[in-house]
């Protein structure tokens, strides 16, 4: 997919938060980015450019973990993230045992809609925090079960023609073009939008960070 980056790719310098301390997304999802915005924070963006192909696991659950470690590990070691708390994420689709991230192509994107209509699967995304002040890092994986509605075949063709579910893993959002197809969820809302606000808040806290003390 993409080589790790030489150089860092960065949003405008957000407010600062009330601690002086800097939060980091590693990652490129506008998805993420709004979902810490809404929550009050305003990080900086570096996107990691891990190569997602060189990592794989027999359980999603313990894929996205890793990937959302790997991906967090990338940003830390740079210069442009020192000092900063990096927020590492990654999410897959569990279907019948199966990792599912993001289609190759339309075609695959159809084919996969075909197989979830009316059906549920888990969406799985791993959180990693890495404080790079003085190294230490907490990460886990958020569950959350969505069930699908079942969208005729004219409407997900439009929904494909549309390129949205090109882009975003499982091939859905729940905050987009496919939310009328989806039926229901059962979890935090968050975590199918692409990070578990509750387990960040959760892992600052291992870190001894306050949530509230990150407020711009």
């Amino acid at each position: 997919m993409r080589a790790a980056p030489t150089m860092a790719t960065m949003t405008a310098t957000p407010e600062p938060s009330t601690t002086g301390r800097t939060l980091v997304l590693a990652s490129a999802s506008p998805a993420r980015l709004n979902l810490l915005r809404q929550a009050g924070l305003a990080p900086h963006v570096i996107v990691s450019g891990f190569d997602e192909d060189t990592l794989n696991h027999d359980e999603p659950a313990a894929l996205a973990l890793a990937l959302a470690e790997a991906k967090a590990a990338v940003v830390a070691g740079l210069d442009e993230a020192a000092g900063a708390l990096v927020i590492g994420c990654d999410s897959v689709l569990e279907l019948d045992g199966e990792a599912l991230g993001k289609p190759a192509d339309a075609e695959e994107a159809t084919a996969r809609w075909k197989s979830m209509r009316g059906r549920s699967g888990v969406l799985r995304t791993g959180h990693c925090v890495i404080d790079t002040a003085n190294g230490r890092q907490v990460s886990a994986t958020a569950s959350t079960t969505v069930r699908f509605g079942e969208p005729t075949d004219a409407e997900v063709a439009a929904y494909v023609a549309s390129g949205e579910p090109l882009h975003v893993a499982g091939a859905f959002t729940l905050d987009g073009l496919s939310a009328p197809f989806i039926d229901g969820i059962d979890g935090d809302h968050s975590n199918v939008i692409g990070l578990s606000l509750p387990l960040l808040r959760a892992l600052l806290g291992e870190l001894d960070v306050s949530i509230t003390d990150l407020w711009a």
